[in-house]
């Protein structure tokens, strides 16, 4: 496979690990992007958007990217804050009222970004199309009783998290979520990256091509357990994944899905973090303050085995953080391995991206192959691996990078 693009010497594990996804790992079409300081040393691309048709993975192409999409809800909600328009310790109802339902009175809203609120699925039957229903899918939320006392844990709101943020963001912004982050973030930055995608831009999008399920994994066991979170979460959203998934939909890519519904590739990420690489601000445009970046990297909540997941987990507020599960039980040890500062999100199939304040550095991984397992296929851990050796990282046998 060609590989393409630009990469500075100082980076060059990363372009050769890089290419030996393609020669060893099974990737068919890929990107991946790393800044520092802002500057960008890697951008690359190459295989195939489409296999079957053989068209090739250019610069201009993009492709779901799943849950990677929760760090650009995530940021929407902290540029409100920061700006003092969002109280993330308020009531959550301060700014939706109807959340009260249920016993949800007290919930703060930083409970809606650490997975820690209880609201992962719906019980109720959702129709088929719920998930580009905005409106139904906030009220059927609004009316749900948790499936545990907010707070007392935390277990992974795979879809839910970007209805329940979202409205929130709407209801403080008075923007839909797409439309707030296409305003706020993604045309300040000059970002190919959308949540809600315009109808001509669909000829960029590469298909996605999934991953044969583990039968030996954790996760996939609870799946196939009628009635748990994890089987409501993914079986009860309306079709947009499932045994036979919507996502690579017209339709799908039309909706406002802050939880996985981001349309973008490796440049598009690794462009929104940079700014959070930087101090908050970068080029002029400062997405939030030094205060509310702090809070953005710090754990908020952390589990032996999360509601979810079934795994070990670690959450910032509305991030992923290094999770090292390398030595846990068979069908549970998947990982996603950075340094401690840093702060981002690995999407289903194994996109990531993430920023790292201290080593000033952002990271963005796309592809249309997805690998196994819930959070970094080899693939993806390989090209993180090898940006912190070029940054002159020593090792990650503590479970972050040292």
């Amino acid at each position: 496979m060609a590989v393409h693009g630009t990469c500075d010497p100082k980076f060059q594990e990363v372009q050769s690990e890089f290419e030996r996804n393609f020669r060893e790992r099974g990737e068919v079409g890929a990107s991946v992007c790393v800044t520092v300081q802002g500057k960008k040393v890697v951008d690359l691309w190459g295989g195939f958007a489409q296999a079957e048709t053989q068209q090739p993975w250019t610069d201009e192409t993009v492709s779901i990217v799943f849950s990677s999409t929760k760090g650009a809800t995530a940021l929407c909600a902290h540029i409100l804050a920061s700006r003092g328009k969002l109280d993330l310790d308020a009531p959550v109802v301060t700014y939706w009222p109807e959340f009260a339902q249920a016993g949800k009175a007290n919930v703060p809203v930083r409970m809606l970004l650490n997975h820690q609120v209880g609201l992962p699925a719906v019980r109720e039957k959702l129709p088929q199309g719920a998930y580009a229903n905005w409106d139904l899918m906030v009220d059927a939320l609004a009316k749900e009783e948790p499936f545990w006392e907010p707070g007392t844990r935390n277990g992974y709101h795979a879809l839910t998290i970007g209805w329940l943020v979202g409205e929130v963001v709407r209801r403080v912004s008075g923007k839909s979520l797409g439309t707030f982050f296409r305003d706020e973030v993604a045309k300040p930055l000059g970002l190919d990256f959308w949540i809600g995608l315009p109808e001509d831009k669909e000829p960029r999008v590469a298909p996605m091509i999934a991953a044969k399920p583990d039968m030996d994994s954790l996760l996939t066991k609870e799946l196939l357990t009628p009635g748990t979170p994890a089987a409501l979460a993914i079986l009860n959203c309306g079709g947009y994944m499932g045994a036979t998934p919507e996502y690579d939909t017209r339709a799908a890519h039309a909706a406002e899905i802050g939880g996985a519904g981001g349309i973008t590739n490796a440049r598009g990420l690794a462009g929104m973090y940079a700014p959070l690489a930087c101090g908050g601000k970068l080029n002029g445009v400062e997405l939030v303050n030094s205060d509310t970046l702090e809070r953005m990297s710090q754990v908020s909540s952390a589990t032996g085995r999360d509601a979810v997941l079934v795994i070990p987990s670690r959450f910032a507020l509305g991030f992923m953080k290094s999770m090292d599960n390398r030595r846990g039980q068979a069908g549970g040890r998947d990982s996603a391995i950075t340094s401690e500062a840093a702060f981002g999100h690995v999407g289903a199939g194994g996109s990531f991206g993430f920023a790292d304040p201290v080593a000033g550095m952002s990271f963005g991984y796309t592809m249309n192959c997805m690998g196994p397992g819930i959070l970094l296929t080899d693939r993806g851990q390989s090209l993180v691996d090898a940006t912190y050796r070029s940054l002159g990282y020593r090792s990650n046998a503590s479970g972050v990078w040292a």
